[in-house]
């Protein structure tokens, strides 16, 4: 454990939507004296108490022996705790592919943390972890199953960590494992990452205006809760900060469903089938046309609604912003090309 008096925080996938948040918000914390991002690639700016190391954790070498030499362990060696948040969501064509980097990389993370005998390990699940919801509106807390929506790669990796760290507390009870279950996270910066990643790279954000869209597809059963991306990283920040354990559900309220979404497009709802929706989203991803794949749809349309008590409670935590003002954030950064000086979330406008 890190000697000095603040702690020391090593954050992977540090250049990312969550990562550059909880990298700025850990580096204004009082509490802590170091962080340490790791990417793939450095970023062009550089938060005051930060420093960066590049490790590619899908790559064979990577591990004990990565990370420019040093090795995970060595990098973790001294660190108060690993906030792990490295994660590929492409290519969705090539789910080995992203197993590699999503699924060994992070248990090369479990192995390099029990190697540095780092205190806690503050780990990024998803709501995606979930097995599907119940009928009705009841939203779940954590104790509900989390086998996911085998069919999809992203639910079935999210679903195997969680096995793989059901492991690791068995094996090392003196590391405190803390799982962030978040619903969908988005801030202005994050826009154009996320066009690219789930609606393609040459699909314009011009598409997000209101006049645009006179009509809204209303997919029965398709409803959501988002998150902003700085709120989960409070959440992160108070888990390092906090000697708690276990799975935390974030989430803001209100749920999105297509009435709300009309309401804020001052558009009409139109009822498309779910058998339409699907068929003509797995068209467009078997064209290579749109990167969401049709077993993603399959598993939103069945994702539980998240009770978030428990971070209230054992935290302290509150989301900031209603999952209304994310949205419209979001969309607005869509419009504008919004991005950050980091490798993944380059502004990039279309259209």
């Amino acid at each position: 454990m890190n000697s000095g008096s603040g702690k020391r925080v090593v954050v992977t996938g540090a250049t990312g939507n969550v990562g550059t948040s909880v990298v700025r918000l850990l580096a204004e914390d009082p509490e802590v004296e170091s962080v340490v991002g790791l990417a793939r690639r450095f970023p062009d700016r550089t938060p005051p108490g930060t420093e960066w190391s590049t490790v590619d954790l899908g790559a064979e070498g990577a591990g004990l022996a990565g990370v420019e030499g040093a090795g995970l362990a060595g990098v973790f060696e001294g660190a108060d705790a690993v906030v792990h948040l490295a994660w590929a969501f492409q290519p969705t064509h090539d789910p080995a592919t992203t197993w590699r980097t999503n699924v060994l990389g992070s248990l090369r993370v479990f192995e390099a943390v029990a190697a540095a005998n780092v205190p806690a390990l503050v780990h990024a699940s998803s709501v995606g972890a979930y097995s599907p919801g119940p009928e009705g509106e009841r939203a779940v807390d954590e104790s509900w199953p989390t086998h996911g929506w085998p069919d999809a790669a992203y639910c079935r990796e999210k679903a195997y960590l969680e096995r793989a760290l059901d492991t690791f507390e068995r094996d090392h009870p003196r590391t405190r494992v803390v799982r962030m279950r978040p619903a969908f996270l988005f801030k202005r910066e994050s826009a154009s990452e996320q066009r690219r990643i789930f609606g393609g790279r040459f699909l314009p954000g011009q598409v997000a205006r209101p006049e645009l869209l006179p009509f809204l597809p209303d997919v029965p059963g398709l409803r959501v809760q988002a998150l902003h991306t700085e709120d989960a990283a409070q959440a992160y920040r108070l888990a390092v900060r906090t000697e708690v354990r276990g799975p935390f559900n974030l989430a803001a309220d209100p749920p999105l469903d297509a009435e709300l979404l009309a309401e804020m497009f001052d558009a009409r709802p139109v009822r498309l089938p779910r058998t339409a929706a699907r068929s003509a989203i797995a068209a467009a991803w078997r064209l290579h046309l749109l990167p969401a794949s049709p077993h993603l749809f399959d598993a939103v349309l069945r994702l539980p609604l998240l009770d978030c008590t428990r971070a209230r409670v054992e935290l302290g935590w509150r989301p900031q912003r209603t999952a209304t003002e994310v949205l419209e954030e979001f969309l607005h950064g869509m419009r504008a090309g919004a991005g950050s000086p980091t490798a993944p979330l380059r502004g990039r406008k279309v259209g």
